[in-house]
């Protein structure tokens, strides 16, 4: 094998490896944001975990994170706690950033 298939190689198992953790941290922060909306709506325990699972569910309705943003306001304003998109963008980013940090850490 020469030396260029071997960083060929490593590229490719680092874009897949890199692919992969951006999959986890996207999913972890749809849970955390589920549970964030779930505490905001009243729910705790059982409800608010499974309230967090649709929210992760709705991820895979259409590519980035409208569907995830859409979903949560709409149930807010359902719930009676209405918030603005800039709110909830800036604690998805809140909550990317805390997901990305415990998969770094191994949790």
């Amino acid at each position: 094998m020469t030396t260029f298939d071997q960083r060929k190689d490593s590229f490719e198992k680092k874009f897949a490896l890199d692919e992969e953790l951006r999959f986890k941290a996207m999913a972890r922060r749809n849970k955390l944001f589920g549970l964030w909306a779930a505490e905001r709506l009243g729910k705790s325990g059982d409800a608010a975990a499974d309230y967090a699972k649709t929210v992760v569910l709705a991820d895979f309705e259409e590519a980035g994170d409208d569907d995830v943003l859409r979903k949560v306001k709409n149930d807010l304003d359902a719930g009676g706690k209405p918030a603005q998109d800039g709110e909830l963008r800036q604690v998805m980013d809140q909550l990317l950033a805390r997901a990305v940090d415990e998969i770094k850490a191994g949790q």
